[in-house]
């Protein structure tokens, strides 16, 4: 079959790779689409998790086409997001109920084969229809799952005033949650002026345009949305220059939730007598655990609307596209068919 294999020195190709065998426990699915995502490009320079060569993909949509041995369920043909992580179960976390840092731990896409590819062998147990729900909707499933997961670290009391930095497909897809789960006002700051009239379409309170290579130029605008500060703040954005702005606009007791990829030796200056003195708490969403299957279900009420997120679509032959599209503030989300042929 034909796949997208990262390899050593950030190199990548469309390669031959044999098809994989769906194993005890596993269903082999027909890649339907798979996102691209910021972690695909950490990942091509060796970062966050990355065991190369490697098949990428982690956000992926499917349908089953095979059973390996002791499956019955899901049907042949039906139609599933996937759970991407595996856990092991009998680690040190695992077993005091913090499986997301199990130390065995398995992501699809990221140390372990992933959705750029025509076919990917998933277990079945984590495997979520999605039969009915439009494909574009329900291809976001795995990034809903990681604001899902992002909202669960928060536990945003409900009233809050909340600041989300960034208006990628996660901070608009977190934004709207939060708003959905009892934020008073949600508030949404980034560069690109379509982006923000999207937030905007999507249900968003207030937006404000701030300057990626100088956003402390927004603190004013921001500060008179909001004199005493929010109640949380989100840094989306992986920028450690919006991560120290996020910590002087957050109100005395309130909470930072840091959710976006910065760099593994990025490094910001956060003030330890501020962090004392006003009470605040600082808190970090790394992936998701056991969150799929509610990302769907919120998906399927309509809570969280997607039009528009998706901006554009790439398969084999333009996928270099895709990872240009990471760096393009026009773009959103680019998601990748194997069926799609570059025009």
């Amino acid at each position: 079959m034909k796949a997208v294999v990262f390899r050593e020195g950030a190199q990548w190709a469309v390669e031959e790779v044999p098809r994989p065998t769906p194993q005890e426990g596993q269903v082999l699915l027909e890649v339907i689409r798979t996102g691209v995502c910021g972690t695909d490009e950490h990942l091509l320079h060796g970062g966050f998790i990355a065991k190369l060569p490697l098949i990428p993909g982690h956000e992926i949509l499917g349908r089953v086409a095979e059973h390996g041995p002791g499956v019955t369920s899901p049907p042949i043909g039906t139609v599933v997001a996937v759970d991407n992580t595996i856990h092991c179960g009998h680690c040190e976390p695992c077993l005091t109920g913090r499986a997301l840092f199990c130390e065995n731990f398995v992501s699809l896409g990221c140390n372990d084969a992933g959705g750029f590819a025509e076919y990917v062998a998933v277990q079945a147990a984590k495997t979520i229809d999605v039969a009915g729900m439009d494909v574009t909707t329900a291809g976001l499933a795995e990034p809903t799952a990681c604001a899902v997961h992002g909202a669960d670290v928060l536990a945003l009391r409900p009233g809050s005033d909340v600041l989300v930095f960034g208006a990628g497909p996660t901070g608009l897809i977190l934004a709207q949650l939060l708003r959905a789960s009892g934020a008073a006002r949600v508030v949404v700051a980034a560069p690109t002026a379509s982006k923000l009239e999207l937030a905007r379409r999507l249900g968003i309170d207030e937006t404000v345009q701030i300057d990626r290579r100088d956003p402390d130029a927004a603190e004013d605008a921001l500060r008179a949305l909001a004199p005493k500060g929010f109640d949380a703040v989100v840094e989306a954005t992986g920028s450690t220059a919006v991560f120290e702005l996020a910590v002087r606009l957050t109100a005395t007791g309130g909470t930072v939730l840091v959710y976006g990829l910065a760099g593994e030796d990025a490094t910001a200056k956060v003030f330890p007598y501020e962090i004392f003195a006003r009470e605040l708490t600082i808190k970090g969403s790394f992936a998701q655990a056991y969150a799929v299957q509610r990302a769907v279900a919120i998906l399927r009420s309509g809570a969280i609307r997607t039009e528009g997120i998706v901006t554009d679509i790439v398969g084999f032959d333009d996928f270099g596209r895709g990872l240009v599209n990471l760096h393009d503030s026009s773009q959103i989300k680019t998601v990748f068919e194997p069926t799609r042929r570059a025009s």
